[in-house]
């Protein structure tokens, strides 16, 4: 563990970012929720001032199973958690910096498999959701596993997948997970040539598109590992900044050395250290 901290504190020598670190998770028992029917809703803008009411008639709605959610240590919509608040605190320092320099879109990787990245990923998008003045859209651009659908319990008919293949528009692969200022865009299935497919410019327009429509929108996009392929390469200067997760045991010294060194001309805006063996404080407030 300590070499792991060394290590990074090694790579990120001259980088001027502020860190963030999550303590493990830990979940709470479960809350029954009853079932609502899907329903179909749309966003609409808003004055930047003032606090954002979504009212959905277009995108589908999908409640969430708290016990999924719970065994998934999807946590940050429980501010009782002991763990929700870490995310909170995640959320504050990430959109300080986005807000400084004008950044709408932020991408999440990690070095490699196993550390955690769409779990980080989903809780601070349902964090920044529950601030007033604010919407999220969560994007599964993770085309050699997705995940994100699974980690939330969204079965969707429509995806991604069909947004690519031209079968679907946007607003018709988006999904509301029963939380407001929250959409994601999830990706169902594997995409072929997928690094191919992220330099293209379909992909670079459907993320103008995305950042672009609202002025409160921040898109949090799930990125595959760093080390896996070219993917994330291909994709990071089409987007503002990027956060990195790095688990406790999940990397060793040299593949998070390589991957600071890949990131080098990116907008990093600091590390996530995950799966971190300490102690959870105690919530007081």
């Amino acid at each position: 563990m300590e070499r792991i901290k060394l290590a990074i504190e090694k790579a990120k020598a001259g980088l001027q970012d502020s860190n963030s670190a999550v303590s493990p998770l830990r979940a709470e028992p479960p809350i029954a929720r009853k079932e609502k029917p899907a329903l179909r809703v749309t966003e609409r803008e808003v004055p930047a001032s003032a606090p954002i009411s979504v009212q959905y008639t277009e995108t589908t709605v999908v409640p969430l199973d708290e016990n999924h959610l719970a065994s998934k240590r999807v946590v940050a919509h429980q501010k009782t958690h002991p763990a929700a608040w870490s995310f909170d605190v995640l959320r504050t320092q990430v959109l300080q910096k986005m807000d400084e320099n004008g950044w709408k879109t932020i991408a999440i990787t990690s070095p490699s498999v196993e550390s955690g990245k769409t779990l980080i990923s989903t809780n601070l998008a349902i964090s920044i959701s529950q601030m007033s003045n604010r919407t999220v859209l969560l994007v599964d651009f993770d085309f050699r596993r997705p995940s994100v659908a699974k980690t939330l319990g969204i079965e969707c008919k429509t995806s991604l997948n069909d947004v690519l293949s031209g079968d679907a528009t946007v607003a018709e692969a988006l999904v509301n997970p029963g939380m407001e200022r929250f959409v994601v865009l999830p990706t169902s299935r594997s995409v072929p040539s997928a690094s191919e497919m992220l330099s293209s410019a379909k992909v670079g327009n459907l993320i103008g598109e995305m950042r672009d429509r609202y002025r409160d929108r921040i898109v949090i996009f799930d990125l595959p590992p760093m080390l896996v392929a070219d993917d994330v390469m291909t994709l990071l200067p089409r987007i503002d900044c990027v956060l990195l997760v790095v688990a406790s045991g999940a990397s060793t010294e040299g593949e998070i050395e390589e991957t600071m060194n890949r990131l080098a001309k990116a907008n990093l805006l600091g590390v996530v250290m995950n799966k971190e063996d300490a102690p959870v404080p105690n919530a007081y407030y």
